[in-house]
């Protein structure tokens, strides 16, 4: 290579470092972006406590305030049935790998905005057949028709000294950072989901086999009374109330039947499967344990904590970003381009020195008149800006009230169930007594059918009771936002 062409080589890095270190000095025009304050709160309600959460005759539990969910807290529940259908949910879930793909996707644009730091490099090669007319040259006598080749790399840079490509940059890695706080939100949703369906299930078959009780003690009840009837000691109206019993109690079953495979082809579904293929464990609330020891993060936690209020805030960060790339859009752009080729006449003559051409150009481009679209867009950034704070505001607010209603019906659940017990065990012990006492023939047909309605209704709400507590702790753990598996990097 000639001297003209190192000269070149030089002039054109000379200029690059130039424009490397007017970028790296430059002063980003729009707005910086501060992450917002967690609310200034110390409890979720306002009676919130750590006492123990108790109910008379069930299992007790305990607000740990200040510890931390792990990321696995399905595995607070003890079960080996529930940890086997969590893991083929995330291995498996297709929403869960479209979330992800969407992930990779953001990740490669950050990736394609980022290349604007640096100049770009092209290498182009032409050939062409040229004649110039006598209006183009003047006086000059014009050369005849001849065949040109030419080669060589161009090289062009914008100057950032505005900060508007990196204020791109910015709003693309936010962006970025959405769509990972979005895969984090539904892998916790998805979990969630699997928790609460696979409570569905149990919850559905220990109904069941308690109808099925019920219905076994039905039918005793009626053969007791057909007994009596033919003994001659009761009426037919008897046994037909009897058998209106028997009749209304089994019409129970088929909603059971239907919620059971509701939640089994939901439940299906979520780990990627269809029903008709899905092989699921037979579940009782028996596979599931109570927590005692419920960890509930601090307030002021919960906003750097739940992915939902980390992905509005990756939005507002976006937003932040587009208001200074709608600000640099206002002030003129500097480009500075370098060329070094070979133009010849005869391809063989395309690498002699003699032949080579080279060009540094600067540039300079100002918006004069643009019938305000510029300010215009700038305008709706500041909007949209002021619109996504709005947002984060309004998910940090739900985000409170669903974890102070979380903490409230653990609460309540737990007074239900023990309500429900108490009341299973009166209607148990009623019916005992009725039906004694129908024996001894100091009570008709009809209170022994009245305290075995009773007693059905106080074993099927018993069985509620139980699937409501265990429902309304892992919405808690939800609610939280318990950190999943992959870590969104820090800001």
């Amino acid at each position: 290579m000639n001297s003209v062409q190192n000269r070149i080589l030089k002039l054109a890095v000379a200029t690059t470092l130039v424009a490397a270190n007017v970028m790296l000095s430059a002063c980003a025009v729009g707005p910086q972006f501060q992450r917002p304050q967690a609310p200034a709160v110390d409890n979720y309600t306002a009676t919130q406590s750590s006492a123990p959460v108790v109910g008379e005759s069930v299992q007790a539990q305990q607000f740990d305030l200040g510890a931390s969910l792990p990321s696995d807290w399905w595995v607070l529940f003890k079960s080996p049935e529930l940890n086997g259908l969590i893991e083929q949910a995330q291995a498996s879930n297709q929403t869960l790998a479209a979330a992800q793909a969407t992930v990779e996707q953001a990740r490669a644009l950050t990736e394609a905005r980022t290349g604007a730091r640096y100049p770009q490099v092209d290498l182009t090669a032409g050939t062409g057949r040229q004649k110039y007319g006598k209006q183009f040259l003047g006086p000059i006598s014009p050369p005849p028709p001849f065949t040109y080749f030419a080669f060589g790399p161009n090289v062009s840079y914008t100057l950032d000294y505005t900060g508007g490509v990196g204020r791109a940059i910015e709003q693309q890695q936010a962006l970025t950072e959405y769509q990972q706080w979005q895969l984090q939100a539904a892998r916790l949703a998805v979990t969630g989901n699997v928790v609460q369906r696979a409570l569905e299930v149990a919850a559905s078959r220990d109904q069941m086999r308690a109808l099925d009780d019920v219905l076994a003690d039905d039918r005793r009840t009626l053969d007791m009374i057909r007994a009596a009837h033919e003994a001659g000691s009761v009426s037919r109206v008897d046994v037909l109330s009897a058998q209106n019993q028997l009749a209304s109690d089994e019409t129970l079953l088929p909603p059971l039947r239907q919620q059971l495979s509701i939640a089994q082809h939901e439940l299906a579904v979520l780990i990627g499967q269809t029903p008709a293929t899905a092989s699921l464990a037979d579940l009782s609330l028996s596979s599931f344990t109570l927590p005692q020891q419920l960890p509930v993060n601090l307030p002021s936690e919960l906003a750097h904590r739940r992915p939902d209020i980390l992905a509005a805030e990756a939005q507002l960060h976006a937003a932040t970003a587009a208001v200074g790339v709608a600000t640099a859009n206002l002030y003129p752009r500097i480009t500075l381009s370098a060329s070094l080729s070979q133009q010849a006449l005869e391809a063989s003559e395309l690498f002699d020195s003699s032949n080579t051409a080279w060009s540094l150009i600067s540039g300079v481009t100002a918006p004069l008149f643009d019938g305000g679209k510029l300010r215009a867009e700038r305008r709706a950034a500041v909007a949209a800006l002021a619109a996504e704070s709005a947002k984060y505001q309004q998910v940090v607010l739900e985000s409170f009230a669903q974890v102070a209603n979380a903490l409230d019906a653990i609460n309540h659940s737990a007074e239900q169930l023990a309500a429900q017990s108490q009341a299973l065990t009166i209607a148990q012990q009623s019916l005992d007594l009725t039906r004694e006492s129908y024996n001894e023939g100091n009570v008709g047909v009809l209170q022994v059918l009245e305290s075995e309605r009773l007693y059905q209704q106080a074993r099927l709400g018993y069985v509620r009771a139980q699937a409501q507590r265990l429902q309304d702790t892992a919405r808690l753990f939800v609610a939280l936002g318990a950190p999943q598996n992959e870590t969104v990097a820090s800001r």
